[in-house]
C-alpha cells in the first residue's frame, strides 16, 4: 500500500495539489468550532461555554488549514508552467479580496440596520459561501471535481443555514460543513490515484 501511495505521488503531475491536510483541518475547525457554537448558544444552551472557546477553536483549525494549503499551493508550483504558476497566485490573492469584500458588506449592513447582533449569523454563513465560492473556481481551473462539489455543497448549506436561525446555522455547518470536509478527505486519495494514472497514460 505504501508503495502504491509513493508511486502514485511521484508520478502525479507537478501542478496537482493534494488538499487532504487542509481538508482534515478545516473539517475539524467546522466540526470543532461550529460544534462548540452550536452546543452553547440560542435560548436553551446545551452546554455553557466560554463564549472565546468556539472562535478559538474554529480560528485555529482554518488557520493550520490554510497553511497546510499554501505549502501544498507552493510544492505543486515546482516546475508547473508559467500560466499554471500565475493561475495559482490569482486564486491565492482572491482570497484575501473576497474576504476583504464579505468584511465590507457585514459590517456595512450592520451598521446600516444598526443590528450589530446580524454579524454572529451572516460571518460563519458569509464565510461557508466565500470558501464555497473560492472553491468552485479553484475546482474548475484546476479540473478538480472533488473540489468544485466541495465548493458547491459549502456554498449551499451556508447559505441555506440562514434559514435556521441561531443555533441552527452552527448545528448545519458543523455537522453538513464538517461531514462534507471529512467525504472530501477520505475521497481525495482515490482522486490523486485516478489523476496521476491518467497522466501516465
Amino acid at each position: 500500500m505504501f508503495s502504491a501511495r509513493t508511486d502514485a505521488a511521484t508520478a502525479r503531475p507537478s501542478s496537482e495539489i493534494d488538499n487532504r491536510s487542509t481538508y482534515i483541518s478545516f473539517g475539524l475547525a467546522y466540526v470543532l468550532g461550529h460544534g462548540a457554537a452550536a452546543i452553547s448558544r440560542g435560548a436553551s444552551p446545551l452546554l455553557v461555554l466560554p463564549a472565546w472557546l468556539p472562535t478559538t477553536l474554529l480560528g485555529t483549525g482554518l488557520a493550520v488549514g490554510t497553511v497546510y494549503a499554501t505549502l501544498a499551493a507552493l510544492r505543486a508550483q515546482r516546475g508547473a508552467s508559467e500560466p499554471d504558476v500565475l493561475s495559482g497566485k490569482l486564486i491565492g490573492a482572491s482570497w484575501i479580496s473576497a474576504f476583504a469584500a464579505l468584511f465590507l458588506a457585514i459590517t456595512g449592513l450592520a451598521y446600516t440596520l444598526d443590528m450589530p447582533d446580524l454579524q454572529s449569523m451572516l460571518w460563519p454563513t458569509g464565510s461557508g459561501l466565500v470558501v464555497g465560492l473560492i472553491y468552485l473556481g479553484e475546482g474548475a481551473v484546476r479540473r478538480n471535481l472533488l473540489h468544485y462539489g466541495l465548493g458547491t455543497w459549502l456554498a449551499l448549506i451556508s447559505t441555506a443555514a440562514l434559514f435556521l436561525g441561531t443555533p441552527g446555522i452552527f448545528w448545519v455547518l458543523a455537522i453538513a460543513g464538517g461531514g462534507a470536509y471529512a467525504v472530501a478527505s477520505v475521497l481525495e486519495p482515490r482522486r490523486l490515484t485516478a489523476r496521476a494514472k491518467h497522466a501516465q497514460s
